[in-house]
């Protein structure tokens, strides 16, 4: 009994709401927040804002110009380069001749992760989330009940954010993760990940001990940042199942896994180790063995630019401002917070650099003929390591805090650096810190290019 009037919801008037501008405004500072220098989510907001205020035909004529905007942009190519680049790179092919199309990998249906600090934790979430059967070994039970406690942390939070979903994290069954100081139980297990920290005689004491002790075939993988691979190989009486998997940290967060061959690495455990990238809804990109292989190596140019701007006059807080508002995530200054200022300095040490083993009468900003900073030495010397310890090149509200605020103190200490060192403080632009970060990543990656550590842009990409 009701009229049949139209029924066009496109004729209807947009009903007015009473605090529409404020919710808009309130929607449009968080879009900004959250995505931001993202062209594509600020005009979507722009899309809804027109349906609120204009007639439906008004509206879409004005969603399709915003559409043209993004349609010829900058960012949707780079975005459409980037999916495609992502794809290209489970295409891998080595100097050597082997290649995706004809190495398969091998089945991994158990896995083992040896050291249980901040890279382990993530690299056993990462497992336990794919699904793969996990054995966590410690060399005793006080750092083995500390690394437990944290995986137990991590997982309960992927549990939560999981919740209804089809899967389930089945995690305290100990068929599925095992916790252990006994290396006897991993003679089993198809792949193992050694996660303990950058030590090259570490390293070998424990891949020495993992040829002994695993099936043959089993899969050697260290998570190492720098170190040589083939050198760590040559503890194994089998070089040929040793491989680098660098996963970035948080482990079971990012997204990018780098895997480094050898001289000796077999074209099935290069695939096999592809594969178990895919399985953690990882992006696997095959790379060479050089000091700091890809992401590293490129990295290490980048930051020392940005420490160099610092000497010159710059902050800490203005060079991350520039990269951040260019695109970057994440500052190079805030990163290495982040990431813990120890790990460089203990490198630096081991390759010579600084510390005990550095010659007397080694100029202060001079190594190898090159120009060098001693400041994330002089920070290290201080202990302040990022946020782990709540100061390094920022403050945080107490140890283990995320909230970086400019610090004073590392203000001052700057000034009498460049005192001590007689560098005339100079006011540095946007431009010049862009430029001498960003060409510094750029030339570094033509040098792996032409060196064939990477097999293509893609992969550098």
């Amino acid at each position: 009994g009701q009229p049949l009037g139209p029924r066009r919801l496109s004729l209807k008037p947009v009903p007015k709401l009473p605090n529409m501008e404020a919710f808009l405004s309130e929607a449009l500072v968080k879009v900004k927040k959250q995505a931001r220098g993202f062209l594509a989510p600020e005009l979507c907001f722009q899309a809804v804002r027109a349906a609120t205020e204009r007639p439906f035909a008004e509206g879409v004529r004005r969603e399709r110009e915003l559409f043209q905007v993004l349609l010829s942009s900058g960012q949707a190519q780079a975005l459409q380069y980037a999916f495609f680049a992502e794809r290209a790179v489970h295409r891998w092919a080595t100097p050597s001749g082997a290649s995706w199309s004809s190495a398969a990998p091998q089945p991994v249906r158990k896995a083992a992760v040896i050291g249980l600090g901040t890279m382990g934790q993530g690299i056993v979430t990462s497992l336990v989330k794919a699904n793969i059967p996990v054995v966590a070994l410690e060399q005793d039970l006080e750092y083995l009940n500390k690394g437990r406690k944290a995986v137990m942390v991590l997982l309960e939070r992927e549990a939560r954010k999981m919740e209804g979903g089809a899967q389930t994290l089945d995690f305290h069954n100990p068929a599925r993760l095992q916790f252990t100081v006994d290396f006897d139980l991993l003679s089993d297990v198809d792949l193992v990940i050694e996660a303990v920290f950058e030590n090259m005689a570490l390293k070998k004491e424990i891949f020495h001990k993992l040829s002994k002790t695993c099936k043959t075939g089993a899969l050697l993988c260290t998570n190492t940042s720098a170190l040589n691979i083939d050198e760590i190989a040559s503890a194994t009486s089998c070089p040929q199942q040793v491989i680098g998997t660098h996963f970035f940290s948080p482990a079971h967060v990012m997204r990018l896994l780098e895997i480094i061959y050898g001289r000796h690495t077999s074209p099935t455990a290069i695939a096999t180790a592809v594969q178990l990238a895919k399985a953690l809804k990882k992006v696997g990109v095959v790379v060479g063995n050089c000091f700091g292989f890809v992401g590293n190596r490129m990295m290490f140019p980048y930051v020392q630019q940005a420490v160099f701007l610092l000497e010159e006059g710059s902050r800490p807080e203005a060079v991350d401002q520039v990269l951040e508002d260019f695109g970057f995530k994440i500052g190079p200054f805030r990163m290495s917070d982040l990431a813990g200022l120890d790990v460089g300095w203990r490198s630096r040490q081991d390759q010579g650099l600084t510390g005990p083993s550095l010659p007397a009468g080694t100029p202060a900003r001079r190594r190898h003929g090159q120009r060098y900073s001693p400041l994330p030495d002089l920070l290290c010397e201080q202990g302040r390591f990022g946020q782990k310890t709540g100061r390094g090149w920022y403050q945080y509200e107490r140890a283990g805090g995320r909230t970086a605020t400019p610090d004073p103190w590392l203000h001052s200490f700057l000034s009498q650096y460049r005192d001590a060192h007689g560098i005339a403080t100079r006011f540095i632009d946007q431009e010049e810190i862009l430029e001498r970060c960003l060409f510094s990543l750029i030339n570094e990656g033509f040098a792996i290019l032409a060196e064939g550590i990477a097999s293509g842009p893609e992969h550098l990409d």
